[in-house]
């Protein structure tokens, strides 16, 4: 199986060296890491002087908003063009496990044909790591299981909800992403496209399968719950999900930041309030 890998990244310049130097330890490599920039011009430079001979960068055009499901469609669509017939994307604040392209290659030729999106494992790592922390022994034994993915150990395939897909260690077959259509870049900006590319997975007849196999590990930065930052974007992209789908994405945020003002509730429309702008 000629398996590729697809980041996508703005910013995190650190996260993706540390991810450059762990791709390079995987084994099988994979057929092609593919980086598309989304409008960060220092990206060519940092995976020429970090990445292996594998490493491909793609250059978006800046943007108001980071085009996070455009990106992702772009990623796979340049692996597809070198000859790839898997891809694993792979958020840029994760490291692979060594073993992670292999594990996706056995998993996926386990389910043939069948249209199916494998989500594997990620560990999250604590603050305060230094460089010589981030070995595989440290990372494996410090690394904590997200307490909403429960996630079988071992080598089972198990279906899961599609509403849980987190695009940020997901593998499938090209022809899989080709069934389901990629994601909808009608999404711009941060959240819901996720889930609803699980919601065109189960629209195409497939399924979401976890593996406890395929590991990441995520590493460490500081993140605010819910994410009102985000909140004109977050209440756009549910909007636009629910007009598809009929029911809310990421319900426990939305009601979050109605509950701190962030957010109000019009008939059926979510709107940012004054005090998310």
């Amino acid at each position: 199986m000629r398996t590729a890998l697809i980041t996508i990244v703005s910013g995190r310049h650190e996260h993706l060296r540390r991810q450059l130097e762990w791709v390079s330890r995987l084994d099988p490599q994979p057929h092609a890491h593919v980086v598309v920039s989304m409008g960060d011009a220092q990206i060519t430079d940092l995976v020429a002087a970090h990445g292996t001979q594998r490493g491909v960068v793609v250059v978006m055009d800046p943007a108001d908003e980071l085009p996070l499901a455009s990106a992702r469609n772009l990623g796979v669509a340049t692996a597809s063009d070198l000859g790839a017939d898997a891809v694993v994307l792979l958020d840029v604040d994760c490291l692979p496990d060594s073993e992670l392209i292999g594990d996706y290659d056995r998993a996926l030729a386990r389910l043939g044909s069948e249209t199916a999106v494998i989500s594997g494992r990620v560990k999250y790592l604590p603050d305060g790591m230094t460089d010589a922390d981030y070995t595989s022994a440290r990372v494996a034994e410090w690394g904590r299981d997200h307490p909403a993915r429960v996630i079988p150990e071992g080598i089972e395939l198990e279906k899961a909800d599609p509403r849980m897909l987190w695009s940020l260690n997901i593998a499938a077959t090209v022809e899989s992403w080709n069934r389901i259509g990629g994601f909808d870049e009608t999404y711009v900006g941060y959240g819901g496209e996720d889930t609803d590319f699980g919601q065109r997975l189960a629209a195409a007849g497939g399924s979401m399968r976890w593996t406890g196999l395929a590991c990441a590990y995520h590493q460490y930065h500081p993140t605010v719950t819910p994410p009102v930052q985000h909140a004109v974007s977050i209440a756009r992209n549910a909007n636009l999900f629910r007009a598809k789908w009929g029911f809310d994405p990421m319900e426990g945020w939305l009601n979050q930041m109605l509950e701190s003002g962030h957010l109000r509730r019009e008939a059926d429309q979510w709107r940012a309030t004054e005090r998310a702008r």
